[in-house]
């Protein structure tokens, strides 16, 4: 493992790169627009996709391992995937419960509009309350495995979101947003590590499958943590991310 690779991780939605504390020391952990410090802006247009890769990667350091969780990880590999097309891929990629979007189109359609309502419902409920119910889904529920006092800075955090930001994340870059990726998995020109909670069921499918295009990918099922396995269980991640670093040197 270099120690001089630099490492920049892109957090998932509700998130900042604060969250990254427990696993990341000397990370860039930037905060995705309409998140923590990060614009918000009340124009959609803004929250492309291709516009967020424009804006994290004009700050990315050359040779990063470039490291995202959930919506994080879709922008993470959206990034990897545009810098491999121009000739300078990152050092390697990391994904956590991470996904290159959807690609039937009715099924896009669908979650597009589940998206943009959920977007229409932080607006007209506000911050605390849509965290409150966020909290419940299945899929996040398994955070409350996060130690106590990791989970307390997260949710001041999260709390402090503006509601537009976190709204207009869902309708310009929400996974029906996404333009679909998985014909350019076999593109990317870096050493790829997969990571998902084992009760992740979903998101551990999903990853196989990626791994099956990927021309250098690695799959790696963390027991007993759901999607946010390297917050659910800090050390093991630490582990797993060292042992994959000094094995491709990165």
């Amino acid at each position: 493992m270099s120690s001089k690779t630099p490492v920049v991780a892109l957090h998932g939605f509700t998130g900042t790169g604060g969250d990254f504390g427990p696993v990341g020391d000397g990370w860039q952990t930037p905060d995705i627009i309409g998140h923590g410090r990060a614009p918000a802006p009340r124009d959609v247009a803004a929250y492309a996709m291709g516009r967020e890769v424009i804006r994290i990667g004009a700050e990315l350091p050359a040779g990063a391992l470039v490291i995202g969780y959930s919506m994080g990880g879709r922008l993470a590999l959206s990034l990897a995937v545009e810098q491999s097309a121009r000739g300078r891929p990152p050092a390697g990629l990391v994904l956590i419960g991470a996904t290159p979007g959807i690609a039937e189109p009715d099924e896009r359609t669908r979650r597009a509009q589940s998206d943009r309502a959920l977007a229409d419902r932080i607006e007209a409920i506000g911050v605390t309350r849509f965290l409150a119910e966020w909290a419940e889904k299945p899929i996040i529920a398994s955070q409350r495995r996060i130690a106590r006092d990791v989970r307390a800075a997260m949710g001041a955090r999260r709390r402090a979101h503006r509601p537009w930001g976190l709204a207009n994340s869902l309708r310009g870059m929400g996974t029906g947003a996404m333009p679909p990726l998985w014909d350019a998995l076999p593109t990317l020109g870096c050493p790829v590590l997969l990571v998902t909670g084992a009760d992740d069921r979903k998101f551990t499918a999903i990853a196989a499958h990626m791994a099956q295009r990927l021309p250098d990918a690695r799959t790696a099922v963390m027991q007993g943590v759901g999607h946010c396995a390297h917050l659910e269980a800090p050390a093991r991640f630490r582990a797993l991310l060292a042992e994959w670093r000094s094995q491709r040197g990165v």
